[in-house]
């Protein structure tokens, strides 16, 4: 059957043509006027418009009295007086009294438009037709619809061009439009991670996504909106700003550039109802010109000229006949044949399948034909493969009268899973839609009902995933949930947990320590500022509340770091800096602006008065020495510096204050703890790891030591209890002083280490060759070796102790290696448990003990006062290889020449008081081997009276000491480094002479005289 290809118009009276831009409010005016009837249908460009009337429908008349019919959803009250539906949906014939088409524009697209044209000039309503379109379709339908009504509404607002901006400059409330899915989603990502997130709308979700996206918008939950131009399709958006990201599309043949009108369409959706709305482009686009601005301001847009137009008088007779007809063309000027649509494309391919061919044999399968190829290319493959999913359902509906359900329950099956990401769930959306448009087919399917119940929950659940990861992936929850609430000026929520992460309204926000509040990374760009001041606006009750705390804590839970920070429960809340006066550092509150008023004036009363507490209590030595009354005269000058020195001296920098102090004001001093040492004037307590620590914390503060880099770290390591440490040349001799360390070559010394290495050298350098027990050491008078008790109590290896040696002005000697060999052999036969012991008692007593009377000589540390003759150290005797023995050290002390020891031996043998004056003065200049001085040596006398030597040595430095003062003078002028000199103690209550020691002969020579 051959039918007419001459378009059938229907005239155009009782047609009212709407037009005018968007935000005109046309599509309310349909809606009005379809209620207003008893019966009506209005159809709509988009399944997701058509969604949306059909709820605000349902709301006036009743949700029983609204159907709504799409290519793939079909509700249908058994009384349903009007119908919601999308264009191609809408019915060929109707009785209702009231029609109307939106956007009648879209007839002149390339894609749809001939389906548009077919609704304008042949669907009418019994009583009123309204067509609602752009006024660019006035000429056209006055042309092809004679004596048709046209009324023009204009726009409720202002549309203003706002120029260039970028994509992360944009003001809240815009819409980016661009024209591929992956275009959207970068520029979605991008806003995600700058401003907090974005909304997505695409031609390609479904619409229950769409929907959700669109309501994400709408609630507030983000301020930006990614979409194609399917917004440009009568959506109702709070859209203040619309930015063009692209100007080309491709629309389904080509890539091409957007007409004006198609821009303004777009753009037409900035501003609501009688608010102005703007519109621009991003960085990616370059700028409007002038009379496309002007254009799309004034809605001044190239009339549509021609419509898209395929004939509705198809010949069904043979599939021949059914191509030959769809190739016909208008003969009505203003009409042109449009391009073969996806029905028209999957026809041409059917035709040429043999199977097909024999299939389609009467007019009937060939109509049934058609109807298999209006099925919508959702998944958007290649035609043939298109065309071989209508082959397979029209072989089944030939040959069975109903698709084969086997064949469906699998291909639904593969749908159903929410699993994947956006592309994934995307495409299975795609793929339920095509089966959920099979079950709305009429007569395709033996159970539809079940069918249609089964792809739509499952189109509903991928829906559902699909916005959960789009949402995921685009919108950052936290910043979106914040600035809702902003917007709504609410009190916001906030939590904090017990290691001080921050919620706000059920989200982390970041983390408080103290009274700073740290936002969490990730926030960038303006919208960082305003989640800033909501968790702030949240926080100030807490801050608040935790000075009240602090205010009321204990000392307990308060500490002062070695970086100077001074933590409450851990958390810095001030740190300390330098002041004028070293025992007062300043307190600087670390805190946000937030903590203002009363709260943080307490909190800097009780950091102040815990600072004041924690000094005075770790350096109480030095605070009780500060305030001691009972010192006078020297002692309480003396005592001054030690204070204004941090608790350490330098022996030889106080040596006349020390010569002058009496034994009453020395154990007055005693009394506060300090100790007179053979190098250094010290308090002992304050060697102790906590005081050390916090006195070099304090001198490095007041010297801006830690602004130095490695000197935070070093606090510690020197305030850890080590006997000694390596050196860097890079720190101050100072802060090693202060932290109680010598600095010596390459390595530092704790001082009261340093102590009890002269108590281990003193006897040895008092030794005399025949002398029992031989300390181990111990090589002649005035030599000695290095001990394994010297290296245990250094923590220090052969080198290092060269290194403190001579810092202490030492001086080694080398010795041949069979010298060397004999002084070892005897060393080890001497070296008995005893002779430990011995050792070991020395250490001891040079913790309580003073070294008073030690030799200036040895405390002398002039330049050139220690030479190193030799630095080899033996070898094994029963070494592997046969090697010659090396030297070994020999040390002495550094202060005396050969020539000065040999005139001192022959005034040994002058005898009588002369003998006697020699010996004090040599054991004055000794140092640590010239005795303790008078109290000194009466503790350890009365510890261990066998030493009687060191009685004998005390008694001869005092009379030496009262001899040398005539000619100290003339020892001064002489050349090279002077020894230090002490005063002359009172005489002493003679001691019990040891009878092996020259002195006994002397004495017993002496009676033997006088009788």
């Amino acid at each position: 059957m051959t039918l007419t290809s001459q378009p059938m118009i229907l005239s155009g009276r009782g047609v009212t043509a709407v037009l005018g831009p968007t935000n005109t409010g046309k599509t309310h005016y349909a809606i009005e006027r379809m209620v207003a009837h008893g019966t009506g249908v209005i159809g709509l460009p988009l399944r997701l418009l058509a969604r949306e009337v059909y709820t605000r429908v349902a709301e006036k008349v009743g949700i029983q009295n609204v159907a709504l019919v799409t290519g793939e959803e079909k509700i249908s009250p058994p009384n349903a007086r009007f119908s919601v539906c999308t264009v191609e949906a809408m019915p060929r014939e109707t009785k209702a009294a009231f029609v109307a088409i939106d956007e009648v524009q879209l007839a002149g697209d390339l894609e749809r438009g001939h389906i548009f044209t077919d609704r304008l000039l042949h669907l009418r309503g019994r009583d009123e037709t309204l067509l609602l379109g752009a006024g660019t379709m006035r000429p056209i339908l006055q042309q092809l619809l004679p004596g048709i009504t046209v009324v023009e509404r204009p726009r409720l607002s202002h549309l203003f061009y706002a120029g260039q901006k970028k994509i992360t400059r944009l003001p809240q409330r815009s819409a980016i439009v661009a024209f591929s899915a992956d275009e959207v989603y970068a520029i979605a990502e991008l806003i995600r991670r700058q401003r907090g997130g974005a909304a997505v709308v695409l031609g390609a979700l479904s619409p229950r996504t769409r929907n959700a996206q669109v309501a994400l918008y709408q609630a507030g939950d983000v301020e930006y909106l990614v979409a194609t131009d399917a917004i440009g399709m009568g959506l109702n958006l709070d859209v203040d700003h619309v930015a063009f990201a692209q100007d080309r599309k491709f629309d389904g043949y080509q890539f091409r550039n957007l007409n004006p009108a198609e821009l303004g369409q777009i753009a037409g959706r900035a501003g609501r109802h009688i608010r102005d709305g703007m519109f621009g482009v991003t960085g990616q686009v370059d700028p409007f010109d002038q009379e496309l601005v002007e254009r799309i301001e004034g809605h001044e847009f190239d009339n549509v000229k021609v419509l898209q137009w395929r004939t509705k008088n198809l010949d069904f007779s043979s599939l021949h006949a059914l191509r030959a007809s769809l190739e016909s063309s208008p003969t009505v000027s203003g009409l042109t044949r449009a391009l073969p649509a996806v029905d028209q494309q999957a026809l041409e391919h059917l035709s040429r399948y043999p199977e097909i061919i024999d299939l389609a044999d009467d007019p009937v399968r060939v109509e049934k034909l058609w109807e298999a190829c209006a099925l919508p290319d959702y998944r958007r493959i290649a035609p043939a493969q298109h065309a071989d999913l209508i082959s397979t359902l029209f072989s089944d509906l030939v040959r069975y009268g109903t698709v084969n359900e086997d064949f469906l329950a699998e291909q639904v099956h593969r749908a159903d899973r929410t699993d994947g990401e956006i592309d994934t769930l995307s495409a299975r959306i795609a793929q339920i839609r095509t089966w959920t448009y099979v079950s709305n087919r009429p007569n395709w399917l033996a159970d539809p009902t079940h069918w249609q119940e089964k792809t739509r929950e499952i189109e509903d659940r991928l829906s559902d995933a699909l916005h959960e990861r789009l949402t995921k992936r685009f919108v950052d929850r936290r910043t979106s949930v914040l600035m809702k609430r902003l917007r709504e000026n609410a009190m916001l929520e906030a939590e904090i947990s017990v290691n001080g992460d921050v919620f706000v309204e059920g989200h982390h926000v970041g983390q408080l320590s103290g009274f700073r509040f740290t936002p969490i990374s990730g926030a960038e760009g303006p919208d960082a500022k305003a989640v800033q001041s909501a968790s702030q606006k949240a926080l100030a009750l807490e801050f608040e509340a935790r000075a009240a705390r602090l205010h009321a804590a204990g000392n307990s839970d308060l500490a002062i770091s070695s970086d100077g920070s001074i933590r409450w429960l851990g958390d810095p809340v001030a740190r300390l800096a330098g002041s004028d006066h070293v025992m007062r550092p300043r307190v600087i509150i670390l805190a946000d602006e937030q903590l203002t008023g009363n709260a943080r004036d307490h909190v800097a009363a009780r950091i102040e008065r815990f600072v004041n507490h924690h000094i005075s209590t770790v350096l109480k030595p030095l605070d009780d020495l500060s305030r001691a009354e009972d010192l006078q005269g020297l002692a309480k000058g003396l005592a001054f510096q030690l204070v204004e020195n941090l608790g350490v001296l330098f022996r030889r920098d106080v040596t006349e204050e020390v010569k002058s102090l009496d034994q009453d004001a020395r154990a007055s001093m005693r009394r506060y703890g300090v100790r007179f040492g053979a190098y250094h004037i010290f308090v002992p307590a304050l060697l102790k790891p906590a005081p050390a620590e916090l006195i070099t914390l304090l001198w490095a503060l007041k010297n801006d030591g830690l602004e130095k880099p490695g000197y935070g770290d070093l606090i510690p390591v020197l305030a850890a209890g080590r006997t000694s440490v390596v050196t860097d040349p890079g720190f101050e001799r100072t802060f090693y002083k202060l932290a109680g360390f010598r600095f010596l070559g390459k390595r530092a010394v704790r001082i009261d280490i340093l102590e009890r290495l002269a108590d281990i050298i003193r006897p040895l350098l008092q030794w005399k060759p025949g002398q029992a027990n031989r300390p181990e050491g111990a090589y002649d008078g005035r030599r000695f070796t290095t001990t394994t008790a010297m290296l245990s109590i250094l923590g220090a290896t052969l080198e290092d102790m060269e290194e403190i040696l001579k810092g202490l002005g030492y001086r080694a000697d080398a010795v041949r290696a069979e010298e060397a060999a004999a002084h070892l052999s005897a060393q080890d036969a001497a070296a008995t448990p005893a002779t430990e012991t011995a050792v070991e008692d020395n250490a001891e007593k040079a913790d309580h003990d003073d070294a008073d009377s030690a030799s200036e000589e040895t405390v002398s540390e002039a330049p050139g006062a220690v030479e190193a003759v030799a630095t080899e150290q033996p070898v094994a005797a029963n070494s592997a290889e046969a090697e010659e023995p090396k030297p070994v050290l020999l040390w002495r002390l550094g202060g005396r020449t050969d020539n000065q020891r040999q005139a001192r031996n022959q005034g040994e043998r002058r005898g009588g008081n002369h003998r006697g004056q020699d010996r004090g003065t040599d054991q004055r200049r000794q140092g640590a081997g010239g005795g303790e001085g008078r109290d000194g040596n009466r503790q350890h006398h009365g510890k261990d009276g066998g030493k009687s030597h060191q009685g004998r040595g005390d008694r001869n430095e005092q009379r030496g000491d009262r001899q040398d003062r005539g000619d100290r003078k003339d020892r001064n002028n002489r050349a090279g480094p002077q020894p230090l000199r002490f005063e002359a103690k009172p005489p002493r209550k003679e001691k019990p002479i040891d009878p092996d020691s020259p002195f006994a002969k002397l004495a017993a020579l002496k009676e033997q005289m006088k009788k």
